[in-house]
């Protein structure tokens, strides 16, 4: 009994100049494609599996004001307009601070001033609500208002515990 060889006919022998120029696309196309998905891939927040992000997220628009939605891989997150806004659910809860809070639609954020003033990075985190979201914004700061608006519908269904108070909130003592 003979056993033949088990490769194709055009595989058999010394690797031919067209078997590599095969081989270097499959390589490139694998590569090319594992870097397109990580290129979508963004980092979740701590409490990410909490089941409330599943209906927040699914409840985000497909467009925020100057972006459309992209496909974005991870727990709990989406992006728009190739990662210049990433929203991120089930992030750490705010304690009480003194940092900006703005209301948009009765949803409260606080702004991490101390980013906006080192890397021009406007970060704004829910106050008040489990989970918490966070919103990272790489564009013009005056377009970040009309991004909130677009965001709150999503997010005020999360019930609110606590809210910002200002400066005309406080006891006099």
């Amino acid at each position: 009994m003979r056993i033949g060889n088990p490769l194709p006919v055009g595989l058999r022998g010394k690797p031919t100049l067209r078997m590599w120029i095969w081989l270097v696309v499959a390589v490139v196309a694998v590569t090319g494609g594992l870097l397109y998905v990580d290129g979508h891939r963004v980092s979740a927040a701590p409490h990410a599996d909490d089941p409330k992000c599943d209906k927040v997220v699914s409840r985000l628009p497909d467009d925020i004001p100057g972006a459309s939605r992209d496909w974005a891989l991870g727990d709990g997150v989406a992006s728009w307009g190739g990662q210049k806004a990433v929203f991120r659910c089930g992030a750490d809860e705010l304690p009480p601070n003194i940092n900006l809070c703005v209301t948009a639609d009765g949803v409260d954020w606080v702004l991490n001033e101390e980013r906006l003033g080192r890397d021009g990075v406007s970060v704004l985190r829910t106050y008040g609500r489990s989970p918490a979201v966070e919103l990272t914004y790489t564009g013009p700061r005056e377009e970040v208002g009309g991004i909130l608006a677009a965001l709150d519908p999503a997010v005020k269904w999360i019930p609110q515990e606590r809210k910002c108070v200002g400066l005309e909130d406080a006891d006099v003592v």
